[in-house]
């Protein structure tokens, strides 16, 4: 099980003041493509998520069906090589928490371009400090095409690129003998874009 790697200066909050927030009516996977959009909006360098198990896209970002045992999630981007990150564990659900750092992220970059003179930037507050260089965005070099990461032709019926998956996961899942989270999570993240037809 893999182990959130939660910024070092936030504190966490602790699991029986965690609260369930009911007024968000969206589900985990329209909150992800919704982050992607609104970070893509941001026009930054290179950002990518966190959660505490490997069941994510190679973005970091969960699967539409993620339910780790932690339920915190980790932003992080960098921009004019400045490093940022914000993280919720609010919530006991994964969803909620991810669902509010969307909404400060876009609150925030809304207020951004708004014609009001601040002191700083309005993501200052997120800025990680000097020193915190866990290269925070690691794993954002350029993507391949999907269909290059499953081995299969653009075109590739549905059952042939299932079928490429299953063995791809099968050889590369972080359980196996040489698993590898990332060439697992690029290889679910290719099987689902395939399928989707995006």
């Amino acid at each position: 099980m893999s182990r959130l790697d939660w910024p070092a200066d936030f504190e966490r909050t602790p699991e029986e003041d965690r609260e369930r927030n009911r007024s968000f009516e969206a589900t985990l996977g329209s909150t992800t493509s919704d982050l992607e959009t609104e970070m893509d909006r941001m026009d930054v360098e290179a950002w990518r998520g966190e959660i505490a198990n490997a069941h994510t896209k190679s973005n970091g970002l969960p699967l539409h069906n993620a339910n780790p045992a932690d339920p915190g999630f980790v932003l992080r981007w960098t921009d004019d090589d400045e490093q940022f990150a914000v993280a919720c564990d609010a919530s006991p659900k994964l969803r909620d928490n991810v669902r509010y750092v969307l909404k400060w992220v876009n609150e925030t970059r809304m207020r951004s371009q708004r014609p009001v003179k601040a002191g700083d930037s309005e993501f200052a507050a997120a800025r990680l400090p000097l020193g915190d260089d866990d290269d925070a965005v690691a794993g954002t070099a350029t993507k391949q095409p999907a269909h290059e990461v499953l081995s299969v032709q653009p075109d590739a019926p549905d059952h042939v690129i299932e079928s490429a998956a299953r063995q791809m996961k099968a050889k590369t899942h972080p359980d196996a003998t040489d698993g590898d989270r990332e060439e697992f999570e690029r290889v679910v993240e290719a099987e689902e874009v395939m399928l989707d037809g995006e």
